[in-house]
């Protein structure tokens, strides 16, 4: 993205350097085709974290793009910009929801037209998703219950239920290398690298003057910009002596900076509930046979239609646990199939998921290298459920997620809820579970903050010549999928960059 609007300027040279490889996988493209993609160790980084202590010490599971579009090529599509509160509340100058809507709106090429919140025209395609029974049938049940409908998260509310959108195209996935890339590379000022893991960041004294790699240096006549997201972004400052010194000095790293980098770490936890369907219109029934399978091909093959367009949601509602809250606190995802393990095979029977997720989270935790060694993993310690107030909310929102399931006209598709299961009842029981099945809902952020590391101006502190534009700098997570916010932060950055250097 940032390269394709800094090269706007034919004056303006960029080198782009991606540790994977160009986006040519066919299941990059093809919008249900994230679930091929998360144990794919060549377009992803499939990272694990360290034992986490509130989840009785498990690993959990920590897909990540190492693809030209980064995490924007093998994520779930779902497009939510968050609520203004989450921007307002960063209480950063020049980053409130008001600064950053021309932004959402210049990155848009909505499919419902232009309004007062939506833009066309922009790289980005936001499109909806065809209707389904089962989602329609969740957005009654949600309404019998007092959930206004919502045609629009990204509108003047995200309260109430309705069907997600997501950044496809008649039928095509719409990443930021798609969008963004694809049209800047015909462009003679970039010059794209892939399969190049970037190593470390020169210094010339305390500014920054390039980049190493395993075989080259590469000198910046400007500025060296880091978009390596929540985990790589702060790997690479700390491998380059910019971070706790603590750390450095014990891994022996010169500190050419005491920053933060690193803490802070921020994510949505997620639990998933299954529910068994007494009608065959699931996905698992229309992938449980040869001709169900052909079928579903050949819808996609031939008009871009059918199962295979739909993103990781398809249908949702954003509620507040709570009535004397003032804002929704949950996000409940539907979608019409269920499996044991995302991106695993379907579940053998009829089947649909119903899914939580907190949005304002309290817990944080943090990215730290281990070594000197620039190809190993970092440690991620998400330090999820470590309050109260996020324990309760998992809590409650799986009860939620009951009502709204055992509500008509939702219950009526209903024979059995596979998991949790009925035996599970008591509050305790219900943590218990949160605790045994929750993941991640990939939406880290938050290691090299505005106002810790970096300044308003996206600059890292202590040292010259040197940005960081991703999910990192993000005071606190947005209340939802964070794509949408991420390209927004990098359009805002583009412009901060274009506007430093004509002073």
């Amino acid at each position: 993205m940032l390269a394709n609007r800094l090269t706007e300027d034919a004056r303006t040279s960029v080198l782009l350097i991606e540790a994977g490889p160009r986006d040519t996988h066919f299941w990059i493209h093809v919008p249900l085709g994230y679930g091929k993609l998360f144990a794919r160790t060549d377009v992803n980084w499939a990272y694990e974290s360290e034992p986490e202590p509130a989840l009785g010490g498990r690993r959990i599971f920590t897909p990540r793009g190492k693809v030209l579009g980064g995490s924007s090529s093998i994520n779930g599509l779902v497009y939510i910009r968050g609520q203004p509160e989450d921007y307002d509340g960063w209480r950063v100058p020049g980053w409130s929801f008001a600064d950053l809507l021309p932004y959402f709106k210049r990155s848009e090429n909505q499919a419902r037209g232009a309004d007062a919140w939506h833009g066309v025209g922009g790289p980005l395609e936001v499109g909806d998703l065809e209707r389904h029974e089962l989602c329609d049938a969740f957005v009654a049940a949600a309404a019998a219950l007092g959930i206004p409908p919502n045609r629009d998260f990204n509108g003047a509310s995200q309260e109430g239920a309705g069907y997600y959108q997501a950044t496809t195209c008649r039928g095509r996935r719409c990443s930021t290398a798609t969008g963004y890339l694809r049209p800047a590379e015909k462009r003679p000022n970039l010059r794209v690298l892939v399969n190049t893991l970037a190593t470390g960041i020169t210094f010339a004294g305390r500014r920054a003057t390039g980049v190493r790699t395993a075989t080259q240096a590469f000198t910046a006549r400007r500025e060296v910009i880091l978009a390596g997201g929540a985990f790589n972004s702060p790997q690479l400052l700390q491998l380059s002596g910019v971070g706790p010194a603590a750390l450095l000095q014990r891994l022996g790293i010169p500190v050419l900076a005491d920053l933060p980098v690193g803490e802070g770490l921020q994510d949505h936890y997620y639990a998933r509930t299954f529910w068994r369907c007494c009608k065959p219109l699931t996905l698992n029934d229309d992938m449980a046979s040869w001709v169900g399978r052909a079928r579903i091909g050949a819808q996609y093959l031939l008009r871009r239609q059918g199962p295979l367009t739909i993103a990781a949601g398809y249908a949702a509602a954003f509620v507040r646990t709570r009535p004397e809250l003032k804002r929704p606190d949950v996000q409940i995802y539907f979608i019409n199939f269920s499996t044991a393990k995302r991106g695993g095979v379907l579940h053998p029977f009829s089947g649909f998921t119903c899914s939580v997720s907190q949005l304002q989270v309290e817990s944080r935790g943090s990215v730290s290298i281990r070594s000197r060694e620039p190809g190993e993993p970092p440690a991620i310690r998400y330090n999820y459920l470590a309050t109260e107030n996020d324990r309760r909310v998992m809590v409650d929102g799986v009860k939620l997620v009951r009502r709204i399931v055992y509500t008509p006209p939702l219950r009526e598709y209903v024979t059995a809820e596979e998991l949790p299961g009925a035996k599970v009842r008591s509050d305790a029981q219900l943590l218990d579970f949160v605790r045994e099945y929750g993941e991640t809902v990939f939406h880290p952020s938050s290691t090299c903050s505005m106002g810790k590391v970096v300044d308003e101006r996206l600059r890292v502190h202590g040292v010259g010549s040197l940005r960081v534009i991703d999910a990192s700098v993000m005071p606190a997570v947005p209340s939802g999928n964070i794509n949408a916010a991420v390209i927004a932060v990098a359009e805002k950055g583009a412009d901060l960059l274009k506007q430093d250097a004509s002073l």
